[in-house]
């Protein structure tokens, strides 16, 4: 996986994301905000006969994500396309897709300072596109009954449900625990379209025994 030597990178979670995508053979998955495509590329490898298209807004990220596919061998099942949001790319037909997948920022613009380096406050700090309208393009996007995946701050976890209010239902919220009796910093919330069902809450996984290395658990997702 090819990466930007400064700026944003990937770390762990792109790949716990992708873990969490329900998808089946024949489905396609909408990656917004790929990145460099690490999820994509993690979700394309576990399920070998779906689809993966994402769209990034960053042109160098988005060809790097093109450079990683090609690298795996994966041209022919995941396809990356450059662009935003409030104006998308005609090839992406609201409704269409079995599900979708996204690392948004972080931060909210009112919460953060930019980071120096353009890239990684675009990739970390909210801009234009706040979380409200990030979730609303994730929406619509789906299929009817179509599954959202989200992982995010677990100190935001109030925001992301309120911009979800009135769009999801089913919702199951997965927190990531990084050792025994810590508090989660992150959750990987998941949800349908179109369906009334009460809000879940999992388990969750601790990623780290109190010496550091991860839980069998954990190395299950990431190895």
């Amino acid at each position: 996986l090819h990466q930007p030597a400064e700026g944003y990178r990937a770390a762990i979670d792109p790949v716990f994301l992708a873990a969490a995508v329900p998808a089946l053979d024949g489905q396609v998955v909408l990656d917004v905000g790929v990145g460099v495509g690490a999820a994509a590329l993690c979700l394309a490898f576990r399920m070998p006969a779906c689809r993966v298209v994402g769209i990034e807004i960053q042109p160098v990220l988005a060809a790097l994500a093109r450079e990683n596919v090609h690298l795996n061998g994966l041209q022919s099942r995941v396809d990356v396309l450059t662009g935003n949001m409030s104006a998308p790319p005609p090839r992406l037909a609201p409704g269409s897709y079995h599900h979708v997948m996204t690392n948004p920022p972080y931060l909210s613009a009112e919460q953060a300072t930019a980071p120096p380096h353009a890239g990684k406050a675009i990739a970390n700090v909210e801009s234009e596109i706040d979380l409200p309208q990030w979730m609303r393009f994730c929406v619509n996007m789906l299929r009817p009954k179509g599954t959202l995946t989200v992982i995010h701050r677990a100190d935001r976890l109030d925001d992301l449900l309120a911009a979800l209010r009135g769009k999801v239902g089913e919702i199951a919220l997965f927190p990531l625990w990084p050792k025994p009796g810590r508090s989660a910093k992150r959750v990987i919330l998941r949800a349908r379209k179109a369906i009334a069902a009460p809000l879940e809450l999992l388990p969750g996984l601790v990623l780290h025994e109190d010496d550091g290395n991860y839980t069998d658990a954990a190395k299950a997702v990431l190895w």
